[in-house]
């Protein structure tokens, strides 16, 4: 199976105040998400707040999850930064600290044009064997990819997925065909916006790119086997009926700090967002917990849980 396919579970980064990873906590969290069978992790994504680290504390993160799954689970590293040089100089880190896969969003002050997204793709896959996956997020980036673009980049060597970003819910079937229809079509294709998963899965996208898996993994793969199988009943009537208070508050607060409470909650680690984010009020922590509860009672009542 390609890299890129299946469930990439997608943790949080948990560190200090002053930016300094936890490397015991990394690789307990990574940890716990091997063991529970996901295909890939993604570390230093959105969730990973990649952007908010040093490349000393990305090395360190990658370093700790190297040596927590024992090559046993691919590892996907994020390499977004604004200079060209400084991307390409994370995939030669990633690379010699043992990654996998590369995702790579066009991070930016001022505003990229689609010549120069190209041409700083091309520089960075030019530097590395290790696969790239685009990370197409205008929500945090502002850029959006033409349909042009990619599939110009689709011709560039190394590059060999994308991370789609949520449609308008009962579109992604839609433009799942019309991506694979297209030059683009050569590219592995997989989303993120966790709430249009089912979606998606079901539509046969390539890959989950998922927040949720990476504070609930047994949650997450059961979605995936199911759609695999084809088993539309359990992936829409018992895992997206279980989740919609989940996806409630994603949606409300962005999957970000949600993502925080729920791991806390969950007993996975003890972190808080990089400042200036803040964490969630305790009124609305405490909401993340009331859906995370009604979640898991409606997953053991149809014994989707053990």
């Amino acid at each position: 199976m390609s890299l890129f396919h299946g469930l990439s579970a997608f943790p949080i980064t948990p560190a200090n105040t002053e930016g300094v990873v936890d490397a015991e906590a990394v690789m307990h969290l990574v940890g716990h998400l091997s063991k529970n069978g996901v295909d890939s992790i993604g570390l230093l994504g959105s969730t990973g707040t990649y952007a908010y680290l040093s490349r000393i504390e990305r090395c360190r993160v990658l370093r700790a999850a190297v040596k927590a799954v024992g090559g046993k689970t691919p590892l996907i590293v994020g390499i977004g930064t604004l200079r060209t040089d400084d991307a390409q100089n994370l995939a030669r880190d990633a690379a010699a600290e043992g990654a996998d896969g590369l995702l790579m969003a066009p991070v930016s002050y001022t505003p990229l044009t689609q010549e120069e997204a190209y041409q700083h793709y091309a520089a960075v896959a030019a530097v590395t064997s290790l696969p790239l996956c685009i990370y197409n997020n205008p929500t945090t980036t502002h850029f959006s990819f033409g349909r042009e673009l990619l599939a110009r980049l689709a011709d560039v060597p190394n590059i060999a997925a994308i991370k789609m970003p949520a449609p308008a819910e009962g579109k992604v079937a839609q433009e799942l065909a019309e991506l694979r229809a297209s030059p683009i079509g050569k590219l592995s294709i997989g989303y993120s916006g966790d709430w249009i998963a089912a979606e998606a899965l079901l539509a046969g996208c390539d890959g989950w790119f998922s927040v949720l898996g990476g504070f609930l993994p047994q949650l997450a793969k059961i979605m995936v086997t199911a759609a695999r199988a084809g088993h539309a009943d359990v992936v829409i009537s018992q895992c997206q009926k279980a989740l919609l208070p989940v996806w409630r508050l994603f949606r409300e607060f962005g999957s970000l700090r949600v993502a925080y409470a729920a791991t806390n909650f969950l007993g996975l680690v003890s972190a808080q967002p990089p400042l200036p984010l803040q964490p969630l009020s305790l009124q609305d922590q405490q909401r993340v917990v009331e859906a995370l509860r009604a979640c898991m009672e409606a997953c053991a009542t149809n014994h989707l849980l053990p």
